[in-house]
């Protein structure tokens, strides 16, 4: 078993973006349950990729795919909290950026869950890894931590 990751706080992050929870995010032992937290993690970082101009779902060539992720987890939260995902960028390679992303509860100073994933850019038409475009690159070390 690896070692537990030292627990994150906000100064971890660099941009953050509120996601409510709703009421099937919660399971049987009245918390959100496990999956849903990746789900808040592809939310987070596409929609900072979308709403930058660096992914258009239905259209971009080059497009980024999961290829490795994981969660450590801290405090539970429930549903109707508001939780607050900070995304920064730990490490960037040529096709690939690795992402860290904390789950926070709202105005909270430490991360309730944090974990990481892996994005590979691959042209969309043939998945064959691509270096990351100039623009894009450019904004990500903007919010590497």
């Amino acid at each position: 078993m690896s070692e537990r990751q030292p627990r994150l706080t906000r100064n971890d992050f660099r941009v953050f973006r509120a996601i409510p929870t709703r009421w099937h995010d919660n399971d049987v032992f009245g918390h959100v349950n496990n999956v849903v937290y990746y789900g808040w993690f592809d939310t987070a970082v596409n929609a900072w990729l979308i709403e930058n101009g660096f992914l258009d779902p239905a259209a971009s060539g080059i497009v980024g795919l999961v290829v490795e992720t994981g969660c450590t987890y801290f405090e539970s939260v429930a549903f109707p909290e508001v939780v607050e995902a900070g995304i920064a960028v730990e490490r960037l390679g040529n096709s690939s950026v690795t992402y860290r992303i904390g789950i926070f509860r709202q105005g909270g100073g430490q991360a309730a869950a944090q974990g990481r994933f892996t994005h590979v850019y691959v042209q969309r038409a043939g998945q064959k890894p691509v270096p990351i475009p100039a623009p894009l690159r450019a904004a990500l070390s903007a919010i590497r931590s």
